[in-house]
């Protein structure tokens, strides 16, 4: 192979890691991280900021880096400093070439990236970073953004019959060793040829950011991982298993499930406590978190929020299940979570940088001791 020897992506930095609980950071790539939020100490999307925190979690021993895709924020319009985003394949390149160690993703939308495109991408990137870089899959999103392309939103399960598609596509495109013609329902193309390949053997790691019936379905035909959006440690425990034994069962192997989690926490739990109500009450953005639950909820068939608790949902974590409280109890949470059977989380911050730190000095050693973390 030209450039360097294949890599085994199922010994790369997320699917090889010993870790039972593997962990990410997630949506660092943009203005207030996953937070809705007016508060000064939330990522400002800069790239000097980027950086510092993408080679904190490389430092760290975090499995990988997940940013959002995001072509507009979910603030007022006016609020133009909310609406900073890096696009996730030129962030991932560059955070690619700055760490060593921890796996890469870009997060994209399928129905604005052809499969001629993302193989290009995805390849260049994989080659930057020796063969660490993920692709996060998302079939939909919403409608505003798709709006500033010119697309309509397609009912949800044609997204993912799309989707199969796309994904049918890019892998021929990395396994091609002549040019060939695609005729598809969505999509055609002729003499398509695209090198160089990835550096992982056959494609790099795939995540489904999807947990519909429909979402479930794709990854088990194409993901090594999915993303799934559980609302707590019960539907987790009843879903996940499921999942699982349904994808080895049908189709032979391994499938990892994460899901994503807001990080509160502090020495004492009422001292985490006022902490998150500070976050949602006093800071967070409510016209973002109405804007997002108008635009996310009617889209969506993975969640299952009750109507009282969505903003505060949308605030601290979009969506993230929230882990407040003292390092002990947090670990404890995150132990619940491994048990129903999550082999990952795609931890957030309102302060990523405190974040980072607070889990070298306080978390890191706990998940140790509770045999969640080898190192």
């Amino acid at each position: 192979m030209i450039g360097g020897a294949p890599a085994d992506r199922y010994a790369g930095p997320l699917l090889g890691s010993p870790n039972r609980l593997k962990l990410a950071v997630f949506s660092a790539n943009m203005a207030g991280g996953a937070n809705l939020t007016h508060a000064p100490e939330a990522p400002q999307g800069t790239w000097t900021e980027s950086v510092r925190i993408a080679q904190a979690a490389d430092r760290a021993g975090i499995e990988a880096l997940i940013p959002v895709a995001r072509w507009r924020g979910m603030a007022a319009p006016a609020r133009r400093e909310a609406h900073r985003s890096f696009e996730s394949f030129t962030w991932a390149a560059g955070i690619a070439a700055v760490t060593g160690r921890i796996q890469v993703f870009a997060t994209f939308h399928i129905p604005v990236t052809h499969p001629v495109a993302a193989a290009k991408q995805i390849a260049t990137v994989d080659h930057i970073s020796g063969g660490r870089f993920a692709v996060n899959v998302v079939a939909g999103w919403n409608e505003d953004e798709f709006g500033m392309f010119g697309l309509e939103q397609r009912e949800h399960d044609d997204r993912y019959a799309v989707a199969d598609e796309w994904t049918t596509f890019l892998k021929r495109i990395w396994a091609a060793e002549e040019e060939f013609d695609f005729t598809g329902r969505y999509f055609t193309a002729r003499r398509v040829l695209s090198e160089p390949k990835p550096v992982q053997r056959g494609r790099p790691v795939i995540m489904n950011a999807g947990f519909s019936p429909a979402g479930r379905d794709f990854a088990a035909r194409h993901a090594d991982l999915t993303f799934a959006m559980v609302p707590g440690v019960e539907q987790a425990a009843r879903v996940v298993p499921e999942l699982k034994a349904q994808v080895e069962r049908d189709h032979g192997r391994k499938l990892s499930v994460f899901a994503g989690a807001h990080v509160v926490c502090a020495g004492t739990e009422d001292e985490a406590r006022r902490a998150y109500a500070r976050m949602v009450d006093e800071v967070g953005d409510r016209e973002a978190a109405a804007n997002a639950i108008r635009l996310l909820i009617p889209n969506s068939a993975s969640g299952d929020f009750d109507a009282d608790g969505m903003a505060a949902a949308a605030i601290a974590g979009f969506f993230a299940l929230p882990l407040v409280g003292t390092p002990d109890s947090v670990v404890a949470q995150m132990a619940e979570l491994a048990d129903a059977g999550l082999d990952g989380l795609a931890l957030s911050w309102l302060d990523y940088h405190a974040g980072l730190d607070q889990y070298v000095r306080e978390l890191r050693p706990r998940l140790i001791a509770a045999g969640l973390r080898e190192r």
